[in-house]
């Protein structure tokens, strides 16, 4: 549906993955699996970190945390995909995309946001391990899980200020499964210059190259500290212990990389439908499979979420039996 005379929409239609109709169930299928494996992992990783006493740490905290993050994001991207294969219905309103969108920044902030918590715990843990209790107390984990959930909802708040002050669009079919920004700016007649320089400046410094210049400086000092212990078995219980957090940074940022700073015009007649379905398979892979892996990444490289998981098996066979 174009819209010729470019005035304000009061919806969007979602295109969705792809408009073959023979693909449809397939494409409903795989999005709900992964869904289901998503939800399932992250709550069971949720569940063992409130119930097994043991897990009761700084780092279990904050991975409790991205496991809850983890699920609302998978939720608010997938959403659509599932209800339009139920009902038939693929609009969404101007509103309702607005929120979309808004919630999908804020987790994506937040998640970065976790990860560097994450990583300065593993550098406290490692670097300085005899005042890894004192520092890392309760109090400053929780300061630090405010601070997180909150910055991340106030990076995201000038996009949808500017967004809001869009006055028109040349179509209002989103080729994408969810309300993103890049398809809104490419389908909007306004001007969009002040949103592109706010995504070059606090998008790519502030969200995403600040978290992980952090990152990166946590893993110089755990990496210069690995390499100073003499045995070989110290090592590799020291890098042991951040394997799993770093696997999960290399992966999200690796995807986000690929998602977002690949060069795009937001001229609709210089981005080819090839960039556009590209663009979409790499954000399914980001939204779904990442947080889908996530909780595989934790149990299968994590002997204590192994063995918290033993002993809730064990506790519920007792009870049961």
């Amino acid at each position: 549906m174009i819209l010729k005379n470019y005035t304000i929409v009061e919806y969007f239609i979602i295109k969705g993955i792809s408009d073959a109709p023979e693909l449809q169930t397939t494409i409903f299928i795989l999005v709900l699996l992964i869904y289901l494996l998503t939800l399932g992992g992250n709550m069971i990783i949720l569940l063992l970190v409130c119930l097994d006493h043991k897990l009761h740490t700084p780092m279990y905290f904050f991975l409790a945390n991205l496991s809850v993050l983890d699920t609302f994001s998978t939720t608010v991207t997938l959403h659509n995909i599932l209800a339009t294969f139920i009902t038939g219905d693929n609009t969404i309103s101007y509103a309702g995309c607005i929120c979309e969108m808004y919630f999908f920044g804020f987790l994506i902030c937040d998640e970065l946001l976790f990860l560097t918590a994450m990583s300065y715990d593993r550098y406290v843990a490692i670097c300085n391990p005899l005042k890894y209790h004192m520092v890392m107390n309760s109090r400053l984990c929780i300061v630090l899980a405010i601070s997180c959930w909150l910055l991340g909802m106030i990076e995201v708040i000038p996009y949808i200020i500017l967004l809001l002050g869009f006055t028109c669009y040349k179509s209002n079919v989103i080729n994408h499964f969810f309300c993103d920004l890049v398809p809104l700016m490419i389908l909007s007649c306004s001007d969009t210059s002040t949103l592109e320089i706010l995504s070059l400046t606090e998008g790519l410094l502030l969200i995403t190259f600040t978290p992980f210049l952090l990152k990166f400086i946590s893993y110089i000092f755990i990496i210069s500290t690995i390499l100073k212990i003499h045995s070989s078995t110290g090592r590799r219980k020291a890098f042991y212990t951040c394997s799993s957090h770093l696997t999960v940074v290399i992966l999200l940022y690796s995807t986000l990389f690929f998602q977002y700073l690949r060069p795009t015009s937001l001229d609709t007649s210089k981005s080819s439908s090839n960039d556009l379905e590209y663009k979409k398979l790499l954000s399914l892979f980001n939204m779904v499979a990442v947080p889908m892996l996530n909780p595989l990444i934790y149990s299968l490289k994590n002997r204590d979420v192994k063995l918290a998981l033993r002993r809730q098996i064990k506790f519920l066979e007792r009870h049961v039996m």
